[in-house]
């Protein structure tokens, strides 16, 4: 389990989780949603929209410095 970073409270009615992430930690892709849900059980049965009120903890942002794959060169570096 992630740990958890700062807790998110829902400020109007009808909020989704995928734009909570992208707005709070800079994505929705990459497992971020995933995370969010790992770290708040029972959130997935409430359904996609939230009410005004609901706390929800998140995790810490991913790094701004993007993954570089490793390039296997066949003449050297």
């Amino acid at each position: 389990m992630s740990t958890v970073d700062r807790i998110y409270r829902v400020a109007r009615d009808g909020e989704r989780l995928d734009r909570i992430a992208r707005e709070q930690l800079g994505t929705e892709k990459g497992g971020t949603v995933e995370a969010i849900l790992d770290l708040n059980p029972g959130l997935a049965a409430k359904g996609p929209f939230y009410p005004a009120g609901t706390r929800i903890k998140l995790p810490p942002r991913a790094s701004a410095e993007p993954k570089r794959a490793s390039v296997p060169r066949i003449w050297g570096d």
